[in-house]
């Protein structure tokens, strides 16, 4: 008898310590479900993902004028569609910068949205400078 109760407390222990780990492990595995799948950095704030290799948000290299105009732009401005001044034409964008006040006004523009195009016109993740540059590719300017 005392045999069988020893072995009943032994064998209760082991559950016990069984159920323990399971609900460790459990607790790990929603944990692990939980947790945030990236962290977000703001360019020019310190960003602990930074240090890991993680890219900064806008803060990777500036793409070329050429690179955005290829990606974005050429649906548009390659046909002059929704009259839109075509690449290469220096007298539409010599005109439309004229009456937008310069590169500054064709930027503003471009920003913003104008006619047709929307903000940013189909880059939304385009930094100025590399909108900037984009209209300097298809204007001349």
């Amino acid at each position: 008898m005392k045999l069988i109760k020893k072995i009943l407390v032994a064998q209760t222990a082991v559950m016990a310590l069984w159920a323990m780990s399971a609900q460790a492990a459990t607790d790990e595995a929603i944990a692990e479900r939980l947790k945030p799948v990236g962290e977000v950095c703001i360019q020019g704030q310190e960003c602990a993902a930074a240090g890991a290799g993680a890219a900064v948000a806008a803060g990777g290299a500036a793409r070329s004028g050429a690179d955005v105009y290829g990606k974005f732009c050429t649906a548009c401005h390659s046909t002059g569609l929704l009259n839109s001044p075509k690449t290469g034409d220096s007298a539409a964008w010599n005109a439309k910068a004229e009456k937008s006040g310069g590169l500054d006004g064709l930027l503003k523009n471009a920003i913003s949205g104008i006619n047709a195009m929307p903000p940013k016109g189909t880059c939304g993740d385009c930094s100025d400078d590399e909108l900037k540059a984009a209209i300097q590719h298809m204007s001349g300017l």
